[in-house]
């Protein structure tokens, strides 16, 4: 890909594990606009420079990690969940203006529904984790008719100060915590739950502990946001559970970025068929670009 070509992309650090090339070039190919979506590795250090070269040549860009909040202050507009939230994974980019959105809340709304026939409006849900993506996903349930929102952390400290920024936003909701230890509460929290999503990093390495123990939650529909079959998504699947894992989040969000950026509805088949096949096959092709290859 020549470096004129690329109107869209993804940054992150580290950058090179990511499916969404894949997965957009798929779609922009489906309706006729080549294949103009790369991977771009962008340190904190370097998010400014990023950001002056997307002013002048893309029409948009993802963000993952550690950038999602980072980003916020190089925008010109952002939409208000993903600023309450503090998180952005969109930017769409017209005539050098940059407009933030979060589109993982939409993505993991579709992905429940699609797994588990879940709807938001009304919904008890049970986080594990309360980092960058639990906060905005959490957020975009506030505001689409959850009723109660509870969160088991590691830190319980970070889960009661994420419990009382959706309180203050969100005052008719009810919110709980409790750590990833207290497996009373745990299961308290489990037994009012319609559904508990996995939310931390712990699985992404094959040694990696659960992060809690599956016999508290396993009567409940278990959503993994890891798009591999991590140690807590295997044993929920052995314990009798329903499971999914995070590659339907990817493509829901990944869907909703598409049509923010063309004004296209996005050609799902063709973006979950790329998908699908690059995670069966294993294969995360495709070296990323670096900042200082562009400038």
């Amino acid at each position: 890909m020549s470096f004129e070509n690329i109107k869209y992309a993804v940054i992150g650090y580290p950058v090179a594990h990511s499916l969404s090339p894949q997965m957009q070039n798929a779609g922009f190919e489906t309706i006729g606009m080549g294949s103009p979506y790369a991977k771009i590795e962008v340190s904190t250090e370097d998010l400014g420079r990023f950001v002056n070269f997307a002013r002048k040549q893309l029409n948009g860009f993802n963000i993952t990690v550690p950038h999602k909040q980072n980003i916020i202050p190089f925008l010109d507009e952002v939409e208000p969940n993903a600023r309450a939230a503090g998180s952005v994974n969109t930017v769409s980019i017209n005539d050098g203006k940059l407009h933030g959105y979060s589109t993982d809340g939409y993505g993991l709304e579709m992905a429940l529904g699609e797994a588990f026939g879940l709807k938001i409006r009304g919904a008890s849900i049970l986080f594990i984790g309360c980092g960058g993506a639990v906060k905005a996903v959490s957020f975009h349930f506030a505001a689409h008719g959850a009723t109660k929102l509870f969160f088991v952390n590691r830190t319980i400290a970070n889960a009661e100060k994420l419990s009382a920024e959706l309180c203050r936003e969100f005052p008719g909701l009810e919110v709980a915590s409790c750590a990833t230890a207290d497996a009373d509460n745990i299961s308290r929290l489990a037994a009012s739950s319609n559904v508990v999503i996995q939310g931390t990093s712990l699985g992404l390495k094959n040694d990696d502990p659960m992060p809690v123990k599956p016999e508290l939650i396993k009567h409940l529909p278990y959503y993994e946001t890891i798009y591999k079959p991590t140690a807590l998504l295997t044993k929920m699947h052995e314990l009798g559970a329903s499971t999914a894992d995070g590659r339907t989040m990817l493509l829901h969000q990944g869907a909703r970025s598409f049509e923010i950026w063309t004004g296209h509805a996005a050609p799902l088949a063709a973006m979950r068929n790329s998908l699908e096949k690059s995670i069966n096959s294993g294969m995360f092709p495709g070296k990323p670009l670096y900042i200082n290859d562009l400038l």
